[in-house]
């Protein structure tokens, strides 16, 4: 009997996906995704009896999120395109930045992916940091890169997103396609109506965003749709010490405003106690 060293014939290891903790190859692979059936409302008949388990999974990935996250140290989410090639412009650029940020003591986030994501996990790595990814479930399935030390797979990308948001002190943003403009977005959303306070958004890759940016200025700020005043919440640098020192003074400035209002909350308690005392006099 020949040794089939555990592969049978057209059982080679192929492509695989993830779903969370479950890992699927070959024939148990299948065409649809996890948020593409949650979303789907053509499979309405099924609600009363799928939708109530399907919460409990979301309800886990949360879970799963906070409870692996917790004790990270203070963070940056770095987005990107997954199509970059190692030797393009934004890679190397995103490597830098990884290895700068883990210098200044910042964990990096990542998607987890190849590309842009991976450069940056990579500069962190090699620079001694720590490396995070937080993979997704995807169609495409590209699987985490080597260089995430922390990886987290989910498979609905609201949990996954808020992740990027909970655990992070900053976002940078280098050149990416629609993910990468739904994160960039998303962060300036949620700075602008309060939702996060004192969150930096940095661009990196000017030429890239020229267009945008003009668009933004030329057409959505002029037509009123935003503020001159939204314009400001984005940093636009290609300078690696340049961006990491913009973050760097943005949670400086945020520890010095949260200690000023803890020290007039004190100042208030003291004062209200001490009407209390003399009242009861």
């Amino acid at each position: 009997m020949g040794q089939s060293n555990g592969r049978e014939a057209g059982r080679e290891p192929g492509q695989e996906r993830h779903r969370g903790a479950v890992t699927l190859r070959r024939q148990a692979m299948t065409g649809s995704t996890a948020d593409q059936r949650l979303l789907d409302s053509r499979g309405r008949e099924d609600w009363k009896t799928k939708d109530a388990w399907r919460a409990l999974r979301i309800l886990s990935e949360f879970v799963e999120g906070f409870d692996t996250l917790a004790d990270l140290p203070s963070a940056v989410s770095v987005f990107g395109s997954a199509r970059s090639y190692p030797e393009s412009p934004e890679c190397q650029l995103a490597e830098a930045l990884g290895a700068a940020l883990a210098r200044a003591g910042y964990a990096v986030i990542t998607g987890g992916g190849p590309g842009v994501m991976e450069a940056a996990n990579r500069g962190a790595s090699e620079a001694g940091g720590l490396s995070v990814g937080l993979g997704i479930e995807l169609p495409f399935e590209q699987g985490l890169n080597d260089w995430v030390d922390l990886a987290i797979d989910f498979r609905y990308f609201f949990a996954r997103k808020t992740m990027f948001v909970k655990y992070a002190q900053a976002f940078v943003v280098l050149p990416g396609g629609f993910g990468t403009m739904d994160e960039l977005f998303e962060a300036l959303t949620l700075v602008q109506t309060g939702k996060v306070t004192r969150f930096p958004v940095v661009l990196m890759g000017s030429d890239y965003w020229r267009g945008l940016l003009d668009w933004l200025r030329d057409t959505m700020a002029a037509d009123g749709k935003i503020g001159p005043v939204d314009l400001e919440l984005i940093c636009v640098t290609d300078d690696v010490d340049a961006a990491v020192r913009h973050i760097v003074e943005a949670e400086a400035a945020l520890n010095v405003e949260q200690e000023a209002v803890a020290v007039t909350a004190a100042d208030q308690q003291a004062a209200a106690e001490a009407g209390d005392e003399n009242r009861k006099r």
